[in-house]
């Protein structure tokens, strides 16, 4: 899932969010009353971002689930925050003079709908919106999955990517970086992800050396793979190059996931596995180098409990370079 981010900064950009939010949703062939609804809330959002937030940044990204394709919206900022989230999502609550609909509706027209706001550290909205009838926004088996995956400023082709295989019993993800940014990068992180795609079920060290195969005739790319097992509480991971691997769990310290030093399709003098603790209250970040490694989850007084999509793009707006391709993945288990 690849988005795209604006700078929300006036009130003109505002209505270029919503141009924009209204192509988006005639090329996923929304209805005229779904698209509208999706034009509403790009509105509210990204008008809060001015009014509230003093500008900031709004992510919208195409969601796929069970044949359906939807629409996740981040609006992001470090404005002042919010005292009282659940008032300011009550009709008729403002602190700007205005009629005070904006958040609530925001909530009611969304299908699934997500806030995390710090007084003094600034506010993240997430909504998604599927076409009127589809309810693809369930929760997959296993795990839950909230991502940012945007390209570096002033680039239309993202060189990051990610991807996820799912059986009954275990969740593989792929979170891929190709080198440099740009169309190039991307090309090596759409053949790594096709043949990721191509192997369900295969080990993570098995995953990665395909990939490392795969990519010689590219650039090349840093690329990891972590494989959550449900029943054994055990997650499987190995990687190539600086793919970021968190695990978060309650009462617990971080466990960083060890890569081996290398480039997938060019130099790879190691690939291997290692074992980590997992449990259904456990939480597995991921990211590219876009993103700072110098974050804790503890800054964030309840970000932990929000929907894992408002953890990587609070994580993306705090620690993300803008002058690199930027993809955080947050996959929680359902204990939450």
């Amino acid at each position: 899932m690849t988005g795209f981010a604006l700078a929300v900064v006036d009130a003109s950009q505002a209505g270029q969010a919503r141009r924009q939010a209204a192509q988006l949703s005639s090329s996923l062939d929304f209805n005229e009353t779904d698209a509208g609804k999706v034009a509403i809330v790009v509105t509210e959002v990204a008008t809060n971002l001015v009014k509230h937030g003093h500008g900031g940044e709004l992510i919208m990204s195409v969601l796929s689930a069970d044949g359906s394709n939807g629409v996740q919206i981040l609006a992001l900022d470090r404005g002042p925050g919010i005292e009282n989230v659940g008032e300011s999502l009550r009709d008729g609550y403002s602190t700007a003079g205005t009629a005070g609909t904006g958040l609530g509706a925001v909530r009611r027209l969304a299908s699934r709908f997500d806030i995390h706001s710090q007084p003094g550290a600034g506010t993240a909205v997430m909504a998604e919106l599927w076409p009127s009838g589809r309810r693809g926004h369930a929760a997959p088996r296993g795990l839950d999955i909230g991502s940012v995956c945007v390209p570096a400023r002033g680039e239309d082709v993202c060189g990051d990517g990610w991807a996820i295989t799912r059986t009954e019993r275990q969740t593989t993800i792929l979170v891929v970086d190709g080198l440099g940014h740009g169309a190039l990068a991307g090309d090596a992180t759409h053949e790594a992800i096709r043949v990721f795609c191509a192997h369900p079920g295969a080990a993570p060290d098995a995953a990665i050396t395909t990939i490392h195969a795969a990519l010689r005739s590219t650039r090349g790319a840093a690329a990891a793979v972590a494989e959550v097992d449900h029943r054994s509480g055990l997650v499987q991971y190995a990687g190539i190059g600086n793919i970021a691997g968190v695990i978060v769990s309650p009462g617990f310290p971080l466990r960083h996931l060890v890569s081996y030093n290398g480039i997938a399709g060019h130099e790879a003098r190691k690939i291997g596995a290692f074992t980590y603790p997992w449990s259904a209250n456990s939480t597995l970040v991921m990211h590219s180098d876009g993103v700072s490694t110098r974050w804790t989850l503890d800054s964030y007084p309840g970000l932990s409990q929000r929907h894992p999509a408002l953890i990587a793009g609070v994580l993306y707006r705090d620690f993300g370079r803008s002058r690199d391709d930027a993809t955080v993945l947050v996959a929680r288990g359902h204990g939450r």
